[in-house]
């Protein structure tokens, strides 16, 4: 004979699922909050100057052409490595010549070709922008975006 499933049985079964996939999910979350938190974010090098280059990048709506670690626009070439791949990923003050540079050759007056407006930023705005993008550099992204760095 057939045992067939009563109510309470196909109730407990629902309710112990449930509680089992509420439980892993909850560790999952605080795994990733932890790891997020701990190793792949630099939190030491979070200082005044790289939360004024992320204002100006904000302000200026950067990411309507570019991409930064993957998120954004693909108008524009990714910036989340991009002091790596010129070569400046360790010393401040060169990132900040190669952007300064950068930003004011820019537009270059060549027909056709995509270009990046002149913002005609400040050197102390310039600055803070090298540091945010030097600073997005030390994220541990697990190689994402897949963007050849050199």
């Amino acid at each position: 004979m057939r045992e067939v499933m009563t109510k309470s049985m196909a109730r407990n079964i629902f309710y112990g699922g449930s509680l089992f996939f509420i439980a892993i999910f909850i560790g999952l979350s605080i795994h990733s909050h932890n790891y997020i938190v701990t190793e792949s974010t630099d939190a030491e090098g979070l200082t005044e100057s790289v939360a004024h280059g992320k204002a100006v990048w904000e302000h200026h709506s950067c990411i309507n052409c570019h991409s930064i670690l993957g998120e954004g626009a693909y108008f524009a070439p990714e910036v989340g490595n991009v002091m790596i791949r010129w070569g400046v990923d360790d010393d401040p003050e060169t990132a900040f010549e190669a952007l300064k540079g950068w930003m004011e050759a820019q537009p270059t007056g060549i027909e056709g070709r995509r270009q990046m407006p002149n913002f005609n930023l400040s050197d102390e705005d310039i600055r803070a922008l090298s540091d945010f993008l030097l600073w997005t550099g030390t994220i541990d992204t697990q190689g994402w975006p897949p963007n050849e760095a050199g």
